[in-house]
């Protein structure tokens, strides 16, 4: 005589839910939906997520799970989701997980076959690199830079050579220290400071890296902080500026050819790429357009 035991729990899904990174108002429905419907919310800091709540009314368990708990944490919470429990996790502000606690507890909640459902809203990083008027074709989000100035200045040695326009978060009162340390190391590129994004007192503070960092050096900043920094050019080679053969013909084209496709005319979209790039303008020219028009003509054996 055999017997069967009752049938496994379906695992329940663990919610990465967005939340405002300011403004209350700028949340989604289905956020508001599924941190309701949840049986626990994760919340970094339990008195922030609770306003949220407040404000819309929304009565759920909250749990405290910060840097100082994850990991040890993290067991429990995919044993309960195991066993069908329902659990949205949030940060203090934006999209949890990006430089903020959470990756120990999906990583596990993956490697346990268990659902993870991101739930997209507010960024701080999108926010600000869209809002920055430098290029978005490509980024790189680097999160916070060391505290330590050797340990900082080696990352911004790193991303040198990067192409893509350089995104980090950055506290008040390290600012000016970072900021003083880019100028030295990555030169007079542009930088844009977003500060309060989607608060009363937003503000983009916008020029080189040397006179931004001369007038953060002079100023008393508070709240969060976004720097969006532009790449290094693509088009020049720093160390032989004045040879033709340096022109990197493959990532000029690949910008230019991306322009006129958004509707750009020629002469337009030759602007922007030695804006962006720094190229002399009769470069650009000589490489996107008198190149270009040469390419189009027969060579010689063709012609005969």
């Amino acid at each position: 005589m055999s017997s069967t035991g009752d049938p496994a729990p379906q695992p329940g899904t663990l919610y990465l839910v967005a939340t405002p990174i300011g403004n209350l108002e700028d949340v989604s429905r289905r956020a508001l939906q599924v941190l309701g419907d949840v049986d626990l919310i994760l919340a970094e800091d339990t008195r922030r997520t609770r306003k949220l709540l407040s404000r819309y009314e929304i009565h759920t368990q909250l749990r405290a799970f910060h840097e100082h708990n994850e990991d040890a944490h993290a067991p429990d919470l995919v044993a309960r989701l195991a066993a069908g429990a329902q659990l949205a996790l949030v940060s203090d502000a934006g999209t949890p997980a990006i430089s903020d606690p959470g990756y120990p507890l999906i990583r596990a909640a993956i490697d346990a076959d268990i659902p993870v459902v991101p739930i997209p809203g507010p960024s701080a990083v999108l926010a600000a690199l869209a809002a920055s008027g430098l290029p978005t074709a490509r980024f790189l989000f680097a999160g916070y830079l060391p505290r330590k100035r050797s340990a900082r200045q080696a990352v911004l040695r790193g991303l040198q050579n990067e192409p893509g326009t350089l995104i980090f978060l950055e506290s008040p009162r390290r600012v000016a220290g970072a900021l003083a340390d880019a100028a030295e190391i990555l030169g007079e590129r542009p930088v844009v400071v977003a500060r309060e994004l989607t608060k009363i007192h937003e503000e983009f503070l916008r020029g080189s890296l040397p006179e931004m960092a001369r007038v953060i050096a002079e100023r008393t900043l508070r709240g969060e902080l976004t720097l969006c920094i532009g790449g290094v050019s693509r088009g020049i080679s720093t160390s032989a500026r004045d040879h033709e053969d340096t022109v990197d013909l493959p990532g000029l084209e690949e910008r230019f050819e991306l322009l006129l496709g958004q509707g750009l005319a020629r002469n337009e979209a030759l602007k922007v790429v030695v804006r962006e790039t720094g190229i002399p303008r009769q470069e650009a020219y000589k490489a996107l357009i008198v190149g270009d028009e040469d390419k189009d003509e027969p060579d010689q054996e063709e012609k005969i």
